[in-house]
């Protein structure tokens, strides 16, 4: 079983943002209205097909469960590819989407996000044995290596501009439909590094015991939040409803189930 130092040195990291307490009679009441809400079902542990069971679980799954439960609201879960799951948002295909998503400016323009849920970092996955390098100016020294990404990510991003020399077409950068996908052909020898959050990263690791590490120091930090339609009358409700949970404890609590209590191994 991990180590409680583990789960703090985790939770450090994963930092939930106080905010002020809010009541439960200060909620809104949704009245049963159903929210259809997206995933992709790729990003241990927030959000993956459960291995006994095949059913979607996550820490984002878990989350927004006791939102909409908080709202008096139902939730129809839906699944999407990452690559469209912003622009169908967007165009109100569902109501709201969580993919481990970054708050940035330039996704503020197209989409309207929720308060952020998660703060990460982004880190070098390798497998264990890497010995070739220890840092991101040692990788991006050697030519020979490569990184893989998923395009469209602040991964990706990183990967052009804090690793490598800003050309987002270096051939040195292998691009990949999902993490999981990433993360096989890293495994295999394909690639050498995975850039991802340090969320992933743990996921990844525990689930394959012995066979990754992290190298090097944090290459930035990101916010997560859910995405919502332009305009959705439920980023008011969304976010009193995580700022109700942040301060009573449930969100620490979620964190340690799904960052120390569960075994993605087992």
């Amino acid at each position: 079983m991990p180590s409680l130092t583990r789960f703090l040195a985790a939770a450090a990291v994963l930092t939930a943002l106080s905010l002020p307490g809010v009541q439960a009679q200060d909620l809104p009441d949704l009245a049963g209205r159903e929210i259809v809400a997206v995933t992709e079902n790729a990003y241990v542990p927030l959000n993956f097909a459960d291995p006994q069971t095949g059913e979607g679980v996550g820490l984002e799954y878990d989350l927004f469960n006791e939102i909409a439960k908080r709202l008096n609201a139902t939730v129809k879960w839906e699944l999407s590819s990452w690559d469209v799951m912003i622009q169908a948002v967007r165009d109100g295909q569902f109501d709201i989407g969580m993919d481990g998503i970054t708050i940035n400016d330039e996704r503020k323009e197209l989409i309207e996000f929720s308060d952020s849920y998660l703060t990460s970092q982004q880190l070098m996955l390798v497998r264990a044995d890497e010995t070739r390098f220890a840092d991101a100016q040692a990788f991006s020294a050697d030519s020979d290596l490569l990184v893989g990404a998923q395009a469209g990510t602040t991964n990706f991003y990183v990967a052009v501009y804090d690793v490598l020399d800003g050309d987002e077409a270096n051939p040195r950068i292998k691009l990949f439909d999902t993490f999981g996908a990433s993360v096989q052909a890293l495994q295999s020898g394909d690639v050498d590094t995975v850039l991802m959050d340090q969320t992933s990263a743990n996921g990844y690791i525990g689930a394959n015991p012995g066979a990754f590490k992290i190298v090097g120091e944090p290459l930035g930090t990101e916010d997560f939040g859910f995405i919502l339609t332009p305009g959705s009358d439920l980023v008011a409700p969304v976010n009193a409803a995580l700022a109700q949970i942040k301060a009573d404890g449930t969100m620490e609590a979620l964190q340690k189930k799904w960052f120390y209590d569960y075994n993605a191994a087992q």
